[in-house]
């Protein structure tokens, strides 16, 4: 049976409506090959979700596109996880695009159509979190909460991604960017009561480009743990670029690293939770190794880096020589 592709369009991915360009790329594209496809749109937040699914569930081989942000890749990749007869990719048009920053250089072939018809399906982890996927990050703490506010700003009226951002930002400095939460990493609690920050990485990149675990890799079958401890508004400030390059074995007095298969966070209230950069809300949250794999669709030639410390040496070495890092 002929392989089925569909393009999922989020029209409100990313700071300008690309999806006219989209559109007309893929039947450009697609036409000539004679390749059975299918374009929709979503209307609402959990529609590429609903349309993957709905799809999908013919049991034909299908090769999904998630022409959207980090969110829309999220919802497709939910949709499909654990499904052989599915592969997904990004075609991206949101203005982060994190995911897909793990394949460096590389990354910018996924905006090149017939590179994504030709290119391979590999097997890539998840992140369950309270029985929902992650594909990327998931996160618990002042980040999540920042994002959290960030939505909300938005929604009061025309504000901009970045002022909503700012705002957000001082909002969670006047309420407080550390909260006493249990932590346990495999089943050992960690040491402390209160926490700034709690990691869960598959993929590298978040926010907007910030590299917190560049140990992670989404495909060894482990997750990668960050914890950070309780600190002050202004160690916050100083720290803040080292946590965005990925230096934490520099900060051992503020962050802890580990590997391992499940997190558990006990917060004793409601706590805003970072999935992908979608919040959802729970008093006790656990990031485990999803049991479900994710086909998902690479370009020919690029490359995720096949071990994951010597890429974080790699590119250490390059920060170090281009001068970037701090003595």
């Amino acid at each position: 049976m002929p392989t089925k592709h569909l393009f999922i369009i989020n029209p409100g991915s990313g700071n300008a409506d690309r999806a006219a360009e989209r559109v007309e790329a893929i039947r450009g594209c697609m036409a000539p090959r004679g390749c059975d496809y299918q374009i929709v749109f979503t209307a609402h937040g959990g529609h590429a979700a609903e349309l993957a699914a709905a799809h999908v569930a013919d049991g034909a081989d299908w090769r999904v596109y998630a022409c959207g942000g980090d969110g829309t890749l999220n919802e497709v990749a939910g949709a499909a996880a654990g499904l052989s007869h599915v592969a997904v990719t990004h075609y991206p048009l949101g203005s982060g695009n994190d995911f897909i920053k793990i394949f460096g250089p590389g990354a910018a072939r996924f905006d090149d159509l017939p590179a994504l018809l030709d290119g391979r399906a590999v097997s890539f982890d998840l992140i369950d979190v309270n029985g929902r996927c992650a594909l990327n990050i998931a996160s618990v703490g002042f980040d999540a909460r920042v994002a959290a506010e960030m939505s909300r700003f938005r929604r009061l009226g025309h504000i901009p991604a970045k002022r909503a951002y700012d705002l957000s930002v001082v909002y969670n400095l006047f309420r407080g960017i550390h909260r006493p939460y249990e932590v346990y990493i495999d089943g050992v609690r960690q040491p402390g009561h209160r926490f700034t920050l709690l990691v869960a990485a598959n993929g590298r990149y978040y926010g907007g480009g910030y590299n917190p675990l560049p140990e992670a890799q989404p495909d060894d079958g482990q997750l990668d743990f960050l914890t950070a401890k309780s600190i002050s508004v202004f160690t916050l400030a100083r720290l803040i670029g080292k946590f965005a390059k990925g230096r934490h074995r520099d900060m051992p007095q503020v962050f802890t690293y580990a590997r391992g298969r499940r997190m558990e966070i006990r917060c004793g209230r409601p706590e805003a939770v970072n999935l992908d950069g979608e919040i959802l809300t729970a008093e006790r949250v656990v990031f485990s190794l999803s049991p479900l794999k994710l086909r998902f669709l690479v370009p020919d030639g690029v490359s995720w880096c096949g071990d994951s410390f010597l890429c974080f040496e790699e590119n250490r070495r390059k920060d170090e020589l281009s001068g970037q890092i701090e003595n």
